[in-house]
């Protein structure tokens, strides 16, 4: 992220002759004590750069400077524009800073890679959550929503948020629930109704953020899927934890959190999934088929 913003901040000079730290902070959404250390960099890499107070002060390069693209190899040049296409999909500010970088690199043909982070069906709502809570995150205030856990089950949030993270397939929020003030991660598509809110905080979580301190605890299960669902066991089982049974079903040994979640995961599954092991796990789901029974009798 760094490097592509360095170089984003010289283009930005080349075309705008002056700007200010505020106005780069804002188009890069960091601050500029942030903009401040990316000039200082750059300096150290002899780039001619440097900042005058006043009035008509503010950031630029020397006159005449023109940037030397052979300080970077074939494969940085490759690397930098390949994160560029990453990073609009994000913040959709940088598709002329990757044009220019495109050209001046000499790259005709980047076609082959494309980052598409939208979901299928829920691309414009998704996509507003998103940008909510990515404003709130830069700004400091606290967000509410609605959240929904892996039984159906709601309740009314309020989050100090932190930081955005992308893992395997999905992305979450990591943040300090207000009400039990403890740091929690929220999955983006369980979270409804999403708002920002004028109460602003001050970040004291620690950045990078520790997952191994919220890790729970992990267990393993053996479960048999009928052979109707194999899209699902191949997009989300490694291959290595999958077997194939003599009549055709998936048996599956695989390691979760042990936490709730795990029951509402297997019961996602129907009746297309039996528990094998542990023992424990499988009375549990009965317990909660029969409760389920229940409730139409």
């Amino acid at each position: 992220m760094k490097i592509n913003r360095l170089f984003g901040i010289i283009y930005l000079l080349l075309d705008n002759d002056t700007m200010t730290a505020k106005e780069l902070s804002e188009y890069f959404e960091v601050s500029t004590r942030t903009i401040y250390r990316d000039i200082e960099s750059l300096s150290e890499i002899n780039i001619p750069i440097y900042m005058s107070k006043g009035k008509n002060g503010g950031i630029r390069l020397l006159d005449h400077y023109k940037f030397d693209k052979s300080l970077l190899t074939d494969e940085e040049q490759n690397q930098i524009l390949f994160s560029l296409q990453g990073i609009h999909q994000l913040q959709g500010n940088t598709n002329d800073i990757y044009e220019k970088l495109k050209n001046i690199f000499s790259k005709d043909d980047t076609s082959w890679f494309e980052v598409d982070f939208s979901v299928w069906g829920h691309s414009n709502v998704h996509k507003a959550n998103f940008e909510i809570i990515k404003n709130s995150i830069i700004n400091k205030t606290i967000i509410e929503f609605c959240y929904f856990n892996s039984y159906g089950k709601h309740s009314q949030r309020k989050v100090e948020p932190y930081k955005l993270c992308f893992k395997y397939n999905s992305w979450y929020l990591y943040g300090i629930d207000s009400d039990k003030n403890t740091e929690r991660f929220f999955k983006l598509m369980r979270m409804k109704n999403v708002k920002a809110t004028n109460e602003s905080f001050e970040k004291t979580v620690p950045v990078p953020i520790k997952r191994e301190e919220h890790a729970p605890k992990m267990i393993q299960l053996v479960l048999q899927i009928d052979k109707e669902l194999s899209y699902r066991v191949y997009d989300e089982f490694d291959e290595a934890d999958i077997q194939i049974s003599e009549n055709k079903d998936f048996i599956v040994t695989t390691e979760y959190p042990f936490t709730d979640w795990i029951y509402g995961y297997i019961l996602s599954f129907g009746e297309h999934i039996k528990v094998l092991a542990p023992e424990m796990i499988k009375n549990e789901i009965i317990n909660k088929l029969k409760n389920n029974l229940n409730q139409y009798f």
